[in-house]
């Protein structure tokens, strides 16, 4: 456990303090409880005169940075923001003007430190609800998009993966958007032998509070992923690779070509692709099964 964490160290202080109050010298705790010498003489120094203390851990994080800005430029930073409570980027740009060399990042970070700053009323937060085991097919759908340039153009495709079968859909386009993102889901609600009932994606634009709006009007719950961590989407971005590397890399950079080969391998992941996460079962195997109990 890391030293900062360790919830039994500010007990252990109190313990050391309390043996050195009682007449054992620095150097017998220290030997008694595995810590060297300055640290239990550093604890002693610390405690207060009463006896019920307790001395807290202090942070490890340094207290300044080799190339933090100077007291000066903050000063500054703060000065002009309250003279016109301009936002950073203008603050950045009359800085440089100045012949001040600090970046905009430094900028945002002196003004939200500082308390000064306030979130945008039209930013609209995701919620991260508790994620629902895919116990039957449509419980959990993951959803994600993916761009590939070539020597003719940009292609994008959408894919999503079932979580509980593995059944899949993918389509070929020209570009992605939010409108173009429900109309992937409507066309996959189309052919898919289950209902959605909750869509899984990431944070990316094409999968905006708009959509889940949208996705809710229609009976369907959307979530998002955890920020910066793309394991939550594992499955889809997995399927994703299959589908580059079995599909795409075998064929020419075209859409033509992308939206000509893409169905058939669909057509045989689904139907005749063994999978090893399913125990070498296929997708049309456990969706069969689930249309039996049903």
């Amino acid at each position: 456990m890391a030293y900062s964490t360790n919830p039994n160290l500010p007990r252990v202080r109190q313990e050391a303090v309390r043996l050195v109050r009682e007449g054992w010298s620095t150097r017998e705790v220290a030997r008694h409880l595995g810590y060297t010498q300055s640290a239990v003489v550093k604890w002693y120094a610390r405690a207060p005169g009463n006896r019920h203390f307790i001395i807290p851990t202090r942070s490890s994080r340094p207290l300044h940075h080799p190339h933090e800005l100077s007291s000066e430029v903050v000063d500054r930073i703060l000065t002009m923001r309250g003279e016109r409570h301009q936002c950073a980027e203008i603050l950045h740009h009359r800085l440089t003007e100045e012949g001040l060399a600090v970046s905009l990042s430094s900028v945002k970070r002196t003004l939200k430190r500082a308390g000064v700053t306030y979130p945008s009323p039209w930013k609209r937060w995701h919620t991260y609800p508790p994620r629902p085991i895919a116990e039957t097919p449509g419980i959990l759908v993951e959803i994600d998009s993916m761009q590939e340039g070539c020597a003719y153009e940009h292609l994008h495709a959408y894919a999503l993966v079932d979580l509980c079968s593995r059944w899949t859909h993918a389509e070929a386009m020209p570009r992605i958007s939010t409108h173009r993102s429900l109309a992937f889901v409507e066309e996959a609600r189309e052919v898919a032998p289950f209902s959605f009932r909750t869509l899984q994606s990431d944070h990316g634009a094409e999968f905006s509070k708009w959509l889940t709006e949208r996705l809710r009007e229609r009976g369907i719950a959307h979530r998002h992923s955890r920020v910066r961590t793309p394991t939550d989407n594992a499955h889809v971005e997995r399927f994703i690779q299959t589908l580059q590397r079995e599909c795409l890399r075998r064929i020419p950079g075209t859409l033509r070509a992308w939206r000509r080969e893409i169905p058939p391998f669909l057509r045989y992941y689904n139907t005749e692709r063994p999978h090893m996460a399913l125990g070498m079962q296929i997708p049309l195997e456990i969706l069969k099964r689930f249309q039996a109990i049903d």
